[in-house]
């Protein structure tokens, strides 16, 4: 006799928020013959009433609907955590099947995952946006499946640009000019430039693929020291930083949370800021008034824009993979990819799911990110020393832009981590 599978909710707390992880498992004594899928994801929620938990609780719940021969546990930990209990579970010899989380690069190096195509109908692994299934691969092999993306727009106070008489930009030019003009008229931060230790890494790659650089050159490899990066980072100094159109605080001392903090709070007019602003910004109480238009580039042209993506990987130590495979494609259909993106103001990762928000008007707030999915330059995830990268610049790059910076020398540095094998 079937028994119908039922959640089971367990409690974790982090930084004094507690966060639900939730079990899809059938009870006590369920028949035999059931496979138990085990999956650990992160929580994208900033309080309790906004976590993660329900969305998976949906999911295993419809899944088993369909499948009742197949049990799913899933327990969602904080951002801040999951990767630690991840790792813990591997050096347990108990490595989840499915995890949901940042990185997947130094697992798949190791071969512990599963590739995407001895997982995914065909369907499924043709239907990943092109950008996010390429930025999923190691030596041009898929072990990463996207989960969420997002990229970085260019928030703008509406009041204060319309008291200016100013448009948003287009060009570093106009961002200048504008900036100037919102400074004369007592704006703290006419542009906040947060490259801080938070998260200097996003902020930085926003800049240097506006500036027409990036990490990483058209092979793949990186390309810090790269002429356009030099550039990029000695106008930032320059022509913002050197004339306090930054702000109050040095770009290398301000995180990303002080600085969505001061255009939330309509003391910065201009921020480069995730897609989840705008839900940061109407959960609050602060009433600012704001737009959204594609980063300003160099040259007006259109260029890469900077994007991040989270991904699903699927460990290889259970051998569960006919059972894991049917899971994922059942998570990745549009049903799900699409309620997950508009709960967190995110992108869907599914060029179906796109196409349908794009054509949709209650995602209209989405559509300047939607527009940008193709076209966008993520982290060198594949690459596994990337996380000491990133460390290094969010270290280091501060410096790079503070007055009598040496852009050159600092990237140099940096690229010196590239190198490293420990």
């Amino acid at each position: 006799m079937r028994r119908r599978a039922r959640i089971m909710m367990t409690m974790a707390a982090a930084l004094g928020l507690t966060v639900g992880a939730s079990g899809c498992g059938t009870d006590s004594g369920a028949t035999s013959g059931t496979t138990t899928l085990t999956v650990v994801a992160t929580n994208y929620g900033d309080s309790v009433h906004k976590n993660s938990v329900g969305y998976w609780d949906r999911v295993g719940l419809a899944f088993q609907a369909a499948h009742p021969d197949i049990r799913v546990e899933t327990k969602v930990y904080p951002a801040d955590t999951v990767d630690a209990k991840v790792a813990e579970l591997i050096k347990q010899g108990k490595a989840p099947d499915v995890v949901q989380t940042g990185s997947y690069a130094e697992y798949a190096a190791k071969g512990l995952l599963y590739r995407a195509d001895e997982l995914l109908s065909i369907s499924v692994q043709g239907g990943f946006v092109p950008s996010l299934a390429e930025a999923g691969q190691v030596r041009r092999v898929q072990y990463g499946l996207p989960f969420t993306a997002s990229t970085r727009l260019l928030y703008y106070n509406k009041d204060l640009f319309t008291q200016a008489g100013l448009k948003p930009p287009s060009t570093w030019q106009e961002l200048v000019v504008d900036a100037r003009v919102l400074k004369a008229m007592g704006v703290e931060y006419p542009i906040a430039v947060p490259l801080g230790p938070e998260e200097a890494e996003a902020e930085t790659l926003t800049w240097l693929l506006a500036g027409g650089g990036g990490y990483t050159d058209q092979t793949g490899g990186y390309a810090l020291t790269s002429a356009e990066n030099v550039s990029t980072l000695e106008s930032l100094r320059s022509t913002l930083v050197a004339d306090g159109l930054t702000g109050p605080t040095l770009p290398g001392k301000l995180s990303r949370d002080q600085a969505l903090g001061a255009f939330m709070d309509g003391k910065a007019a201009m921020v480069n800021a995730p897609l989840s602003l705008m839900r940061q910004i109407e959960d609050s109480t602060q009433n600012v008034s704001y737009g959204t238009v594609p980063l300003p580039s160099r040259t007006g042209r259109t260029v890469p824009t900077m994007g991040t993506a989270d991904w699903t990987i699927a460990f290889r130590q259970a051998g569960h993979r006919e059972e894991t495979g049917e899971f994922l494609d059942f998570l990745y259909g549009d049903k799900y990819v699409t309620q997950q993106a508009a709960e967190y103001q995110l992108l869907p990762v599914t060029t179906s799911a796109s196409t349908a928000m794009r054509q949709d008007k209650q995602y209209r707030k989405l559509w300047n990110g939607l527009d940008a999915l193709d076209n966008m330059d993520l982290y060198p995830l594949s690459e596994t020393s990337w996380s000491r990268v990133a460390a290094a610049i969010r270290a280091q790059i501060g410096k790079a832009v503070a007055p009598g910076g040496d852009p050159q020398a600092v990237l140099s540095s940096i690229a010196k981590v590239t190198r490293s094998t420990s």
